[in-house]
C-alpha cells in the first residue's frame, strides 16, 4: 500500500518534528549517560571489544527486489 497525501503531510508536519526534538534532548543527556555507563566500552572504535560472532563472507548472498516478489509463500500458516 500507498499512504494518501495527507497522511505524509500530517506526519512531516506534526509527528517529524516532535520525534527530532525527543532525539535531540536524548542526544544532550547521552555524554553523562556514557560516563556512568562502561565509558571505555566503544566497540565502533575499538573492534577488539566487539563479543558478536562474526560472520562468514560465503554465508551471505545479494538479493535483489524483483527476485522477493516471487517468493512462495503458499505453505505458510495465517
Amino acid at each position: 500500500g500507498s499512504l494518501p497525501k495527507w497522511v505524509v503531510n500530517r506526519v512531516s508536519q506534526f509527528v517529524a518534528p516532535k520525534a527530532m526534538k525527543k532525539i535531540y534532548k536524548a542526544g544532550l543527556k547521552y555524554p553523562e549517560w556514557k560516563r556512568k555507563h562502561d565509558p571505555e566500552y566503544k566497540p565502533w572504535v575499538y573492534p577488539e571489544q566487539n563479543t558478536l560472532p562474526s560472520v562468514s563472507l560465503a554465508e551471505l548472498s545479494v538479493q535483489h527486489a524483483d527476485s522477493l516478489e516471487n517468493i512462495d509463500e503458499t505453505g505458510l500458516p495465517e
